[in-house]
């Protein structure tokens, strides 16, 4: 962004040269030093700057001038930059001019001439000037900007993904603030191609895919090398975990991750029972600080989903969604799960348009005053009751079970009965989902019977699934999809291990491929049991390449 500008006028040169040498030497590393030698000169400039939208904190102008006086240039000047503070320099002569200024011109501050010391008699003042005009003034905003409507599915997977990515963002919803549209007819892109990523060098992205944007933001979505001692699939902390011990061991470790490090429990609002972190933290605080420890290790971050693994002579071939290939002698499953799609009448055709699988960082500031309603009884929809207990006006919590004591930890519960905006309702279902456009009502299966209520928002927290059907045929998965391993591969299945030694701990019917974290069978579905999944995996990764 450009420096804001002071600008000095005056029709005497030398006097002139000396003011913007004074500003220079005092200002010059915060502001630009700009000069006009008459105020009809001052007035082209200031035309000029905004049309480039640049800024002026102030105009620092002599009074006696030719055609122009300095008076009447400051008045003109008020139109085009009204915030800007105005400073008149005078003769002693011209003092009571500069008195009745103060009201016609609304002028700050008048200075007499000769002004020397500036230390004593120019500083002081300027310095008070342009201390509150910085307290006044707000930057422009230059980073990236989405434009989009909030009951939209395509918009709301912008947004996620860089809310999810720890990217800054303005959202600009043109139903709120119409001035969004100018933004796009100034880029000649038609408004019904929403979303719209703008960004600070000019350019735009119109519907963006995932890989696209990820691209544009500085995220890698193709890998540095072609071999890699291990490719971790998944950056949930599983992933992560291993990604720090791999890396940290020597091993050439390259992480896929086709959203953002962090993972489901990424999206968490608060986890206050991590092992070390006695005030809590977010889910987004966790993913960032592992994926930074891992990528200072030396790990190797790729944003790219990944569509297939297939094992040839002995190594294993990993394939993106963008058809390019990288091979690894040790692939980990660390995928983790997914929230359970609600299967009522209506759910398809409303997500992303008032219903929500997560997303409680994402959505929590456009429900700001209205009702909200989490389905779902687990410490994920504890943790995003608690959340949206922040912005909402109420938050209802629709659990199917008698309580929350079988599937929610203590501290949790004893917070949301604390916490007199959240409403929990037992023993209640959701039955279907109705709206024109986007989601506006929901039907509940309650103990009192059927009810209809308005409702915008819903968000899903039901339950998870491994989403495991890009995974080879002979590697093994029970009839939900989570993937056997160690132990239970053998007790589950009838599989042929195909080498003379057990399989390790984590290792799946396909020797070289292990699993760690939720996606894996029998897991114990927790952030700190993930870390350690992941953190043992590399032990085994180890043993096996030692075994080659």
């Amino acid at each position: 962004m450009p420096k804001p500008i002071l600008l000095a006028i005056d029709d005497d040169t030398s006097v002139l040269e000396a003011v913007v040498q004074d500003l220079r030497r005092n200002y010059g590393q915060e502001y630009r030093i700009l000069r006009a030698a008459s105020g009809a000169a001052a007035l082209d400039i200031c035309r000029q700057l905004k049309e480039r939208k640049e800024v002026v904190a102030l105009f620092l102008s002599d009074q006696r001038m030719p055609g122009m006086t300095g008076v009447d240039f400051l008045q003109q000047a008020i139109p085009l930059y009204p915030d800007a503070k105005r400073v008149l320099l005078t003769a002693y002569a011209d003092t009571e001019a500069a008195i009745r200024a103060i009201n016609s011109a609304k002028i700050h501050y008048y200075l007499n001439k000769p002004w020397d010391p500036p230390e004593e008699k120019l500083y002081p003042v300027l310095n008070d000037l342009l201390q509150a005009w910085k307290q006044g003034y707000k930057a422009p905003f230059e980073g990236i900007r989405v434009v989009g409507v909030r009951w939209s599915a395509a918009s709301h997977s912008v947004r996620d993904f860089l809310s999810r990515n720890r990217i800054p963002y303005q959202w600009l919803n043109p139903e709120e603030k119409p001035e969004a549209l100018d933004l796009l007819k100034e880029k000649g892109i038609d408004d019904a191609k929403l979303p719209v990523v703008l960004f600070g060098d000019g350019t735009a992205l119109v519907q963006p895919t995932t890989t696209e944007l990820a691209g544009k933001v500085g995220l890698r979505t193709q890998a540095q090398e072609e071999f890699y001692d291990v490719v971790i699939v998944g950056a949930g902390p599983a992933g992560l975990a291993a990604g720090v011990y791999g890396a940290s061991e020597g091993l050439k470790t390259l992480i896929v991750e086709a959203s953002a490090p962090g993972g489901q429990a990424g999206s968490s609002s608060r986890i206050e029972n991590y092992l070390g972190f006695p005030e809590g933290l977010s889910g987004e605080e966790l993913g960032k600080r592992a994926f930074l420890q891992a990528n200072r290790l030396g790990a190797e971050f790729l944003t790219q989903r990944v569509t297939c693994v297939k094992n040839e002579n002995g190594y294993h071939i990993v394939t993106m969604s963008d058809g390019r290939q990288v091979s690894c002698r040790v692939c980990l499953i660390a995928t983790g799960v997914a929230y359970c799609m609600l299967d009522v009448p209506g759910a398809d055709k409303f997500s992303g348009l008032g219903l929500y699988y997560g997303a409680a960082q994402t959505e929590a500031i456009a429900c700001k005053g209205e009702t909200v309603y989490i389905v779902g009884g687990a410490n994920s929809a504890g943790q995003a009751a608690m959340h949206f207990a922040r912005y909402a006006d109420k938050v209802h919590m629709l659990v199917r079970g008698p309580s929350l004591e079988k599937s929610m930890s203590k501290y949790l519960i004893d917070q949301i009965a604390k916490t007199s905006n959240i409403t929990v309702e037992t023993g209640t279902e959701v039955l279907s989902l109705g709206g024109d456009g986007h989601l506006e009502c929901i039907t509940l299966k309650t103990p009192r019977g059927e009810e209809t209520r308005h409702a915008n928002s819903v968000f899903i927290f039901i339950g998870a699934a491994p989403k495991t059907d890009w995974l080879p045929l002979e590697l093994e998965r029970d009839n939900k999809g989570f993937v056997l391993a160690g132990p239970d591969l053998r007790a589950k299945t009838e599989a042929k291990w195909p080498l003379d030694r057990e399989p390790y701990l984590l290792e799946t019917s396909v020797p070289g491929i292990f699993v760690a974290g939720d996606v894996r069978y029998n897991s114990v579905k927790r952030c700190a049991s993930a870390v350690g999944e992941g953190s043992i995996a590399i032990q085994f990764v180890h043993q096996y390449l030692a075994s080659l």
